[in-house]
């Protein structure tokens, strides 16, 4: 199965074409389904950003018990992000950040950013803040936001969980990444 989705210039390698191409056979959007990126993430493709590689996927199908797209096809309703636990959706998340890094890039760019955070943290966290978050950065003109961190990416995620009400923010007794601190502020402005 590995070698109907493997590159052709390397056939120890799936990249994001057979990615696509595998994601097509089970009936799933790359684009917007999440459930590839929790599959991608359960077979333990962590080595390089946006691919795997055979020895994961032959240890992600044995691990999964999966050997065929039907085996694959049955899972699929048991990779909501739903069945994850905080624990988990922490790793989870800081896996797609990992995952969607272009070669040695370190940052991600702020468009692709937006569309991972609506993706996977829609129905995770309150809409009001993904909605805002997504907009602050989307408007930003600051050149400092248009890559975005891994540090600043999961921090999001800490701050969607630590602070629920904007209200409750003290900065000068915080160590939020600026990023956090300037969406505050943005949501402080919105409010009056």
């Amino acid at each position: 199965m590995f070698a109907d989705i493997s590159d052709d210039d390397d056939p120890h390698v799936a990249g994001m074409e057979g990615i696509s191409k595998f994601c097509e056979d089970l009936g799933i959007d790359p684009l917007e389904d999440i459930r590839i990126l929790v599959l991608l993430w359960k077979m333990g493709a962590n080595d390089k950003p946006a691919q795997i590689n055979k020895l994961e996927w032959q240890q992600g199908c044995e691990k999964l018990q999966a050997d065929s797209i039907e085996k694959f096809r049955k899972i699929l309703p048991s990779l909501d992000t739903g069945f994850l636990d905080r624990t988990e959706f922490k790793d989870f998340f800081k896996f797609c950040f990992q995952f969607n890094r272009q070669g040695t890039h370190r940052t991600l760019d702020k468009d692709l950013i937006i569309a991972l955070l609506q993706m996977v943290l829609k129905g995770r966290v309150a809409d009001e803040r993904l909605n805002t978050f997504s907009d602050f950065l989307g408007q930003s003109k600051d050149e400092t936001y248009s890559r975005i961190t891994l540090d600043q990416w999961t921090s999001f995620l800490d701050f969607c969980y630590e602070v629920e009400d904007i209200a409750d923010y003290d900065e000068a007794t915080s160590a939020w990444p600026v990023l956090i601190d300037e969406y505050v502020e943005y949501m402080e402005k919105l409010q009056r």
